[in-house]
């Protein structure tokens, strides 16, 4: 069993690693010593070489530095605690550790399923804490806000709806949807846009 091997391939592969044959098998055996007795010094031979080389990997698969860091270091920790798992039969060292860094970017990317929207926008910030006599005044607003809604075209509210009920991120949306992210963008803040014209018409 290797870990983490469901998810689908991503649109780069890394390159080959370069290594002599004498070197894999020492990076095998550094793996195995990791596995069989937890040794220190050799999971920090293989982190010194590999943790830079996976960072390097997810930034040309378009993380940028500081989240390749984030999940370079995260694949690494997965390479202390799984080193049971990797069989040299198998896979290689290389393989098997960027295939782990993959499959950590995909799960990364995965949790961020948030629009890409203003902060400041006044429809996404959080509420404030609410006093008795605002209940009234919140529940006008929230009507207000679902009539806005209703005089939407149909594809700004659909995008809306999978934005904020599915939790779809944009190019999630444009995927599904099967068009160009950029117009996804555009449609989702025009739909913002006339909502709040309408709103402010109506204060």
């Amino acid at each position: 069993m290797r870990p983490d091997d469901t998810s689908p391939r991503p649109p780069t592969r890394p390159a080959g690693d370069g290594l002599a044959e004498t070197d894999r098998e020492r990076f095998a055996d550094l793996l195995g010593a990791v596995a069989a007795s937890r040794d220190r010094s050799a999971y920090a031979e293989l982190f010194s070489y590999y943790a830079p080389r996976v960072k390097s990997y997810l930034m040309r698969l378009g993380a940028d530095a500081a989240l390749a860091e984030e999940i370079a270091q995260d694949a690494m920790v997965t390479v202390w605690r799984k080193a049971d798992l990797f069989d040299r039969r198998q896979a290689s060292v290389s393989t098997w550790i960027f295939r782990i860094a993959r499959n950590r970017r995909i799960d990364v990317f995965r949790r961020s399923r948030k629009p890409d929207l203003d902060p400041d926008e006044p429809m996404v910030l959080p509420a404030a804490a609410e006093a008795p006599e605002a209940r009234v005044e919140a529940k006008e607003t929230e009507a207000r806000v679902r009539e806005a809604m209703k005089g939407l075209p149909q594809e700004q509210l659909d995008m809306l709806n999978l934005a904020f009920y599915e939790g779809l991120s944009h190019r999630e949306i444009a995927e599904k949807l099967d068009l160009p992210l950029g117009t996804v963008k555009s449609r989702i803040r025009l739909a913002f846009t006339k909502m709040k014209v309408r709103l402010d018409g109506d204060a």
